[in-house]
């Protein structure tokens, strides 16, 4: 299937894409060319005749925002520089040092470190305050802007100087890029026997990353997981081939996706039965940031009830881009289709609407009264036998929604049930 984009916003989100190279074919009237005659014409005035010199590249990249942008909002227009960034980002590896940057009270830091990476093996460390990249100081400068200067061929040299607490000095380090590959996937068993796998993105390697980590959750729950909680919470899409190959984990039979294009041309994605997972029961954790490609999965989960999705209403971007190479180096992603899921749904501006909705925070009731029970009371006998270990992890996990589901998932595996009853926030919170 070819590598499309279903990504909000790549600068927001990075949501990527496959690109071509082909020219397009000609279309419209003698008419509409005959406003590009205008256009030229605009462009020669304001070369020749404006009152200050005109970057002529920045006019004409400007035209082209300006056309797109009478459009939808995900078809967008991309420098080179853009264009080179994306690709990386879609592809899950460049040439750099292995550091995650942001911005704390307008310096540039360190958010943290990769694992095995340069950076990590020079003995950067979080919180460390990058006042120059190669010698020119950070003091204004963006976070991109700074990607970029780290960005390089691997096997080249880069400089940060970086201050830290107990720096007496400054202290440059020396790295020396290499190729970084980032994972898409974080994985985890926060109950024995029950898993949790995030996926922050969907990347070129997306699903052989994720059969790698439930390989590797099943071998640490004893050959086989009990219920697994598949996070896709703030996850903004991506590729939507490897959307389609995750779902395609999880289902064994018919329709994961539907796409149809202009001139209603319409192609479906098909499970395959040869390396489904066993049938776990399985939590889908979705909120206001799950998009695109996330809900392509979150979707095809819950129209083949295999998986009960839980969280928030999702983003709802229901449409397909791809990306187009253009000769200067610069690229175009395009809108090209929306897509439907199995159940032939649109969730464009509406969203996947969970089954059980759980809000982020966990709800305070109001005139809650404190009970004094036998255990507040001062020499109370203490409790014979064995404690209830899964409660005691449990009530340390502090992300309300993930709470919420391994403890759906053990009240699933305790009665049986094929899949838990759609349910409101209220239920889930004991609200009547």
């Amino acid at each position: 299937m070819k590598n499309l984009l279903v990504g909000v916003m790549f600068w927001a989100a990075f949501g990527v894409a496959g690109w071509a190279n082909a020219a397009p074919a000609r279309v419209g009237s003698d008419k509409t060319y005959e406003k590009i005659d205008v256009f030229a014409q605009v462009l020669s005035y304001v070369q020749n005749s404006y009152v200050e010199k005109v970057d002529t590249q920045h006019l004409l990249y400007s035209a082209i925002r300006g056309m797109l942008k009478s459009l939808d909002p995900h078809t967008t227009f991309m420098t080179p520089q853009e264009f080179q960034s994306m690709q990386e980002d879609t592809s899950g590896h460049f040439g750099g040092v292995g550091i995650e940057m942001g911005k704390r009270h307008g310096m540039l830091i360190v958010v943290a470190p990769f694992d095995d990476t340069p950076a990590a093996r020079a003995g950067v460390q979080a919180g460390d305050r990058i006042l120059k990249i190669d010698g020119k100081s950070t003091s204004q400068m963006s976070i991109s802007a700074a990607a970029r200067l780290i960005k390089g061929v691997p096997g080249t040299k880069v400089v940060l100087t970086i201050d830290r607490d107990d720096f007496e000095t400054t202290k440059d380090f020396i790295l020396i890029r290499l190729r970084i590959r980032l994972n898409s996937i974080e994985k985890s068993l926060p109950l024995p026997g029950y898993g949790l796998l995030r996926i922050k993105s969907f990347q070129d390697r997306t699903e052989r990353q994720m059969m790698e980590a439930l390989t590797l959750l099943n071998a640490q729950a004893g050959g086989q997981l009990r219920g697994l909680v598949l996070d896709l919470r703030n996850n903004p899409g991506g590729l939507l081939s490897q959307a389609v190959r995750v779902a395609d984990r999880f289902i064994a039979e018919g329709i994961i996706v539907e796409t149809k294009a202009r001139g209603n041309k319409v192609e479906q994605d098909f499970a395959h039965q040869k390396g489904t997972e066993p049938h776990y029961p399985i939590i889908c954790l979705v909120n206001g940031g799950s998009a695109s490609a996330s809900e392509i999965v979150a979707g095809a989960l819950q129209d083949h009830g295999r998986a009960v999705i839980m969280g928030e209403r999702s983003f709802g971007k229901g449409s397909v881009q791809t990306v187009v190479g253009l000769k200067d180096g610069s690229g175009l992603k395009l809108t090209i289709a929306r897509y439907y899921t199995p159940h032939h749904r649109s969730i464009q501006e509406y969203g996947i609407v969970p089954d059980v909705e759980v809000p982020s925070k966990e709800p305070e009731i109001p005139g809650e009264i404190h009970i004094t029970r036998e255990i507040d009371l001062t020499g109370h006998l203490s409790r014979e036998g064995k404690t209830d270990e899964d409660r005691k992890l449990l009530k340390k996990i502090t992300d309300y929604q993930l709470r919420t589901a391994l403890s759906y998932l053990k009240v699933w595996e305790r009665f049986g049930s094929s899949r838990p009853s759609r349910a409101s926030a209220e239920n889930t919170t004991g609200k009547k």
